[in-house]
């Protein structure tokens, strides 16, 4: 459907750099980039066609449907943009035989069904609409987690146009947020997504011609690499599971608490654990091989000084916050006695604390590791912000001073100044105008939202704070600082004791950051593949709207169709509907939406020395800024990275150290001695690996779901016990009395 004035500017001439002699043209200076991106264009291949609003569309849909789907498992499983990205590629060119060529005319509009051959753009656009199904439905599902959270475990009575809204503008807003940051995270050269390379070499493998040299081809490799590990998936995901979770240690010592509190991979501190699992390696951090060395490293520094060094003692040694009453590991709220922690008994029937039952129930303690996995976001907010400031704030006033139209532009910019851009009002009404529909929200849905409209403008104020220093940090480093707990923090001390609040404001303060990023990140992958700027803006927001509605769609007839779904004491005890990340999502509200922060973290609680993290935070990175300002010849000194650092020790839970640990090894291997050693194989095959990697263990998850678990055929033998570590979740304080532990005196 793609006419040549709807893909380059009439009014610009085209420009050949192949003979261009006298205009210098400077390359990528990040070398990743420069090894991996293809620095050519044809601005005369078609972009939207029929081809794409079909595959595309469906793609979205589909993608969108099993990712909110298998969200609610025990074993949750996302399912990648990879594998829609691989399954189109043989129908777009079977359209492009059978399809009719003639030219039809609708209203003046002149379109083709099949332009021609199908080309990478056209591939990549059909990506970018997956890519929404992915976002939206996949990871954290978090608009979703908060609507599943105020159905499932408050029994709220919450109508459908109310979750739409909420859906919706959550994600409109985060598009939004990206058009005003374009200029900053999109445009310059630095910034520039390593995820994005894994997904450049999986294009350039499915249709460029390879020149016959040793070794396997790009295709051939990938083809190779994802039947092997479509292959091998069958085992960790349902032949032999304790893969998953390789913890011989606890075999060892069999009857030993604190041999296995420390080598379980799933309720303890790893060590000596190991995943043979890929997803396990890849579910929190994303692909190791997509990760920078020096973003790799600082994450390690920050994991072995935090599980090896700070929790050991905290625990061992000076039972910090009555550790050991607790589980070492463990995302559930407890009692003083170390019995869990039941939130009904302190909740009134309009969802706000009573104030008196609480009292006499008692306090909220959480697991060692969880407390001070929470203390680690103070000190990452505050770093993120001094980091960037120091280290890239002056960039970033050059270019809002427009001082970027006369920088030195890279052959990528260049190559894309032949399309017309997107205006940045066309941005901005989507803005403003989810910004409107959210706030009215506030006031005909009062009582569901509990959120007030100056809460709503509260969070629209803190997303437009930290959305730009966390951009930076994830287009440099692959890693993305979150800032879950600051919001929550923030708006449960302003009101306390209402969780459907806190739920609301960290959906608008934080998740529409989160969609803004991988709206931005899309954006760059846009911007190496040379695709018409307003073709993005369209495919993006068109796929967001329908990844919305669908994402609601499915979420809601699970939560009406499946009876005591979430609910893990009600449910059947091989029921896979247990919901685990929105456990997570709804023991967050408790802690600082019905409870608070300031019966935790204020004057005479438990947790108030945490507190002193916001400033730790703060400080940290001058020293680090102030050392690479004095020796500016060392430039590893520039690479400690703070926020990063941080980030070794987020997400647990529901993340383990041994998931962690993996991700460290497996990066370390390929982006450090691989990349060092064996740069020719590391440039023709690393992103390749990944992205096989990520098909492969997709395809067969599927497969495995539908034709077997979804059935109730699971197996039960040794090998599929995860872990074999069962004393690991026991407490060690004398006198605590917890279900199959044993009690010390």
């Amino acid at each position: 459907m793609a006419t040549k004035d709807q893909t380059q500017d009439p009014e610009k001439p085209k420009k050949d750099f192949s003979e261009e002699a006298e205009e210098e043209v400077e390359r990528c200076p990040v070398e990743e980039v420069a090894l991996v991106v293809p620095e050519t264009d044809d601005p005369s291949l078609p972009v939207m066609t029929f081809r794409v609003w079909t595959l595309g569309l469906a793609s979205c849909i589909i993608l969108i449907f099993l990712n909110t789907f298998f969200t609610f498992r025990t074993q949750p499983l996302t399912i990648s943009a990879i594998l829609m990205q691989i399954a189109v590629l043989p129908i777009g060119r079977f359209m492009a035989k059978t399809l009719p060529s003639r030219e039809y005319k609708v209203l003046g509009y002149g379109f083709s069904l099949n332009p021609g051959p199908f080309n990478m753009k056209e591939h990549v656009i059909i990506t970018i609409f997956a890519n929404c199904g992915v976002s939206i439905g996949g990871g954290d599902a978090y608009s979703i987690g908060a609507i599943t959270v105020m159905k499932a475990y408050y029994k709220q009575n919450l109508s459908f146009l109310c979750g739409l809204v909420i859906v919706l503008t959550t994600q409109i807003l985060g598009y939004g947020w990206a058009g005003l940051l374009r200029k900053y995270l999109v445009d310059p050269v630095e910034m520039w997504w390593p995820a994005n390379l894994a997904q450049v070499s999986l294009f350039r493998a499915l249709h460029e011609r390879e020149h016959k040299t040793k070794g396997f081809t790009r295709m051939q490799f990938f083809l190779m690499a994802m039947g092997a590990s479509f292959v091998y998936y069958a085992l960790p995901g349902y032949l032999f599971p304790i893969l998953t979770f390789f913890s011989w240690v606890c075999w060892a010592w069999p009857h030993s608490i604190t041999a296995q509190q420390v080598g379980s991979g799933y309720h303890g501190l790893g060590v000596g654990a190991f995943t043979l699992d890929w997803a396990g390696i890849s579910a929190y951090h994303g692909s190791p091989l997509v990760s920078p060395w020096h973003s790799i490293a600082n994450v390690a520094i920050g994991f072995i000084m935090f599980i090896y060094i700070i929790v050991p003692v905290c625990y061992w040694k000076y039972n910090t916050f009555d550790a050991r009453k607790f589980p070492i590991f463990s995302n559930q709220l407890f009692k003083s006695d170390g019995l869990k922690y039941d939130t009904t008994k302190i909740l009134t029937p309009e969802f706000d604390l009573n104030v008196s039952a609480y009292e006499s129930y008692g306090k909220l303690y959480l697991s060692p590791l969880f407390a001070l996995s929470i203390a680690s976001g103070f000190a990452r907010f505050t770093a993120t912000l001094t980091h960037v400031a120091l280290f890239h704030g002056s960039e970033i006033m050059k270019q809002s001073r427009a001082a970027i139209k006369n920088a030195k532009l890279d052959i990528h910019a260049k190559l894309m100044q032949s399309y017309k851009q997107v205006p940045q009002w066309w941005f901005l009404i989507l803005l403003l105008g989810s910004a409107v529909v959210s706030l009215m929200m506030s006031f005909v849905w009062k009582d569901e939202v509990q959120l007030p409209w100056w809460g709503m403008l509260f969070a629209f104020g803190l997303a437009f704070i930290v959305t730009l220093p966390i951009g930076v940090i994830q287009a440099t480093t692959n890693q993305q600082p979150g800032y879950d707990i600051i919001a929550q923090f923030l708006i449960g001390y302003v009101l306390p004791g209402k969780p459907i609040a806190n739920l609301l404001f960290k959906i608008y303060g934080r998740i529409s950051t989160i969609h803004a990023l991988s709206f931005l990140s899309d954006l760059k992958l846009g911007h190496y593949m040379k695709i018409p700027p307003r073709c993005m803006y369209t495919a993006q927001l068109v796929g967001t709207l329908v990844s919305g509605v669908v994402n609601l769609a499915v979420a809601w007839w699970m939560l009406d169709g499946i009876e005591n779904i979430c609910d893990v004491e009600a449910l059947h005890p091989d029921s896979p509907w247990t919901c685990p990340k929105y456990r997570v999502t709804f023991d967050a509200s408790v802690i600082w939406g019905l409870i608070g922060p300031r019966r935790l973290f204020g004057p005479g609680g438990l947790y108030r020395n945490l507190i002193w993290l916001f400033l730790i935070g703060a400080v940290l990175p001058v020293p680090i800024w102030a050392l690479s300002k004095m020796f500016p010849e060392k430039k590893w000194i520039a690479l400690i990275n703070i926020p990063v650092i941080s980030y070794g020790f987020a997400g647990m839970p529901p993340a383990t150290p041994t998931n962690i640990a993996s991700w460290l090894i497996t990066g370390t291997i390929f982006n450090y001695f691989v990349f060092t050693y064996r740069k020719r194989w590391w440039q023709k095959y690393n992103y390749i690996l990944s992205a096989a990697l990520d098909a492969g263990t997709a395809f067969m998850g599927v497969l495995l779901f539908f034709a077997l678990q979804n059935e109730n055929k699971n197996l039960k033998w040794w090998g599929t016990d995860i872990d074999h570590c069962p004393l690991a979740s026991c407490p060690t304080a004398p006198g605590i009395s917890v279900p199959n532990c044993p009690v010390f005196n």
